[in-house]
């Protein structure tokens, strides 16, 4: 049999080699897994139509909220910075270009843990890699064999909305965080299978010169029409220049007056937000706007979040920050509220906090460089342009942290 090690160079070298895939290595410790998980073939449509399903919820939802008042916004989490722009219509689109659910396979079937709306990553993993190793160790069928072309399908729709819109999309940017090797990597990936006419620029190199973002080149001003951003809105919101100029809400100002487009839309901040499925339960709970089919739905895929602890002295419950991410700030209590499990990074604490019933993720024992380890499986599902598209799994221990392991997924055959 062949070693573990030897194999593991075998698939990830050469797509090192070619660049699109470098980062089968985080911060010296392994993040991509050189085996193969087999599943059944059922559990992918459960996952299909649980994520079209729920982009469904999300599109009732968001644009009600866009029409909110300025208070129910920043309830939600959404910085005053960005209120404006979050209002932007852009019901073509919703409730996103490319999201990502999250979910966990329990004993009552799939339940949603949150949504990743507004800049999702694990996009070259799912894509690309996942294919590359089923097809590298002979596993079988690639679940997510073809999403790639959804990719494109994606963008383009999403590039037509606009221009449907009237907008004037001459020049399209592509941007991330030139140091932020997955970043820029995802970003480049996104580039290419959109096959728009489109450029790479990093975010260091964007600028705000009076009306437009833009860019520098060969010592021309280039404006941008329509910019994808691989960088969040939270972050985009506080951010300033040298001289203390909040060069972010300029750029958010210019979302709001028709300035530039976006990729993902400001709207989809929305539903990034951890405080929307707090909203979407209540909804849910007291019976208000939502179908008998909708209702049906929420209730089989989503789980009770609150902006206030409901859960203490009942049930174990989880503690998440309304815009966290990688398992960033997350609690797992008990029911009588200990502290079962804690996230141990810095980022996110002092963001407003929501509760969630707690549910165990499902386990498994992988192949590692270390040798076999178990934990615990988090599944991400992927809805591009409102349809479901390409799955992902990653395996960590109770919280999914930022160094979770991909491990690659193959579906079962049956001769």
């Amino acid at each position: 049999m062949e070693p573990y090690d030897i194999r593991r160079k075998r698939i990830y070298e050469p797509l090192r080699e070619e660049g699109v895939f470098t980062w089968d290595w985080f911060y010296g410790e392994e993040y991509a897994l050189a085996t193969v998980e087999k599943i059944p073939a059922q559990w992918k449509q459960e996952l299909n139509m649980a994520t079209e399903a729920l982009g469904e919820v999300f599109t009732r939802v968001i644009p009600v909220v866009q029409r909110a008042d300025d208070e129910l916004l920043r309830e939600l989490g959404i910085p005053d910075a960005a209120i404006k722009a979050v209002r932007v219509a852009a019901d073509a689109i919703l409730p996103t270009v490319v999201g990502r659910f999250d979910f966990a396979r329990t004993s009552t079937g799939w339940k949603m843990l949150e949504f990743n709306s507004d800049t999702p990553t694990g996009v070259v993993e799912a894509f690309y890699v996942n294919g590359r190793v089923v097809q590298a160790l002979n596993a079988g069928i690639d679940p997510n064999e073809g999403a790639e072309a959804h990719i494109r399908d994606a963008f383009q729709r999403a590039v037509q909305a606009y221009r449907d819109e009237g907008r004037d999309l001459r020049s399209i940017a592509f941007s991330a965080l030139d140091w932020h090797e997955e970043d820029v990597g995802t970003t480049k990936y996104l580039l290419e299978r959109s096959q728009l006419d489109a450029r790479f620029v990093p975010l260091e190199d964007l600028r705000v010169e009076g009306d437009r973002l833009g860019f520098r080149i060969n010592d021309r001003w280039e404006s941008i029409d329509l910019w994808y951003r691989l960088h969040a809105i939270e972050i985009l919101a506080g951010e300033t220049d040298d001289d203390g100029y909040p060069t972010g809400a300029h750029v958010l100002d210019l979302i709001q007056r028709g300035r530039l487009a976006t990729i993902n839309p400001p709207a989809a901040f929305i539903g990034q937000t951890k405080a929307l499925q707090a909203l979407i339960w209540n909804l849910y709970e007291t019976g208000q706007f939502f179908s008998k089919e909708e209702q049906r739905l929420i209730g089989q895929y989503c789980l009770p979040t609150y902006l206030e602890n409901r859960f203490s002295g009942r049930e174990p419950y989880v503690v998440k920050p309304v815009l966290g991410r990688e398992g960033g700030a997350v609690l797992l209590c008990d029911a009588d509220g200990n502290v079962t499990h804690c996230d141990r990074e810095e980022a996110y604490w002092e963001q407003p906090m929501v509760y969630q019933r707690r549910v165990e993720l499902d386990r498994v024992e992988v192949e590692t460089i270390q040798g076999r380890q178990s934990g615990h499986r988090l599944w991400g599902s992927f809805l591009l342009g409102g349809k479901a598209s390409a799955i992902l799994c990653r395996v960590d221990g109770p919280i999914t942290g930022n160094l979770a392991y991909f491990l690659p997924i193959a579906l079962e055959t049956h001769n």
